[in-house]
């Protein structure tokens, strides 16, 4: 690298301080969102844990019980019946995936609806990492069913990265679609 090159990076590294303190603090709102959703999560499922047996079933509508189970995989049950290796994998996964979606809310603070969707992403991730570090498996207990066939068990973590996978995708198409408008 030249010393002019040298200079300009640094220039620019030095300018840009007072924005990256600024890019933090608006990004701790993004991290209130994320901590939110953990403590919903993690409160529903203390609820759960506190009144069910392990499979018992209460019949909440025509469509939809809770009931307690145990999910040793990944989303919708995904590696469960793995002979117990997934569990380390899965928590090396997430915590290099927490690492991630911190830096991209820290990075990004005001590209609104990507944040939202990483925050969500982020609280759901560590509401379930949790479970696996306390219980070695998520807990789930959120049973929709139709004509006697049943969606796998979730929680609120699990829609939490739902939601924010969604709002991910449709950020990428606005914003795909605004490079898409922009004059040349």
């Amino acid at each position: 690298m030249s010393t002019k090159t040298r200079s300009a990076a640094a220039a620019s590294s030095i300018s840009t301080a007072p924005e990256r303190r600024a890019g933090m603090l608006s990004a701790w709102r993004w991290f209130a969102l994320a901590a939110a959703i953990v403590a919903a999560d993690q409160v529903t499922k203390a609820i759960v844990l506190g009144r069910f047996a392990l499979g018992e079933r209460l019949e909440i509508t025509g469509f939809f019980n809770m009931v307690l189970v145990y999910n040793k995989g990944a989303a919708f049950s995904f590696l469960s019946d793995a002979a117990g290796w997934q569990t380390p994998l899965l928590i090396g996964f997430a915590v290099v995936a927490v690492g991630i979606l911190g830096t991209l809310i820290v990075r990004s603070p005001g590209r609104r609806l990507f944040c939202t969707g990483l925050a969500l992403i982020l609280g759901g991730a560590l509401g379930n990492l949790i479970d696996r570090f306390r219980y070695g498996q998520v807990v789930d207990f959120l049973d929709f069913h139709a004509a006697g066939w049943h969606w796998p068990a979730f929680n609120v973590a699990d829609s939490a990265i739902t939601i924010g996978a969604v709002l991910l995708i449709l950020e990428g198409f606005a914003h795909h679609e605004g490079r898409a408008r922009a004059p040349s």
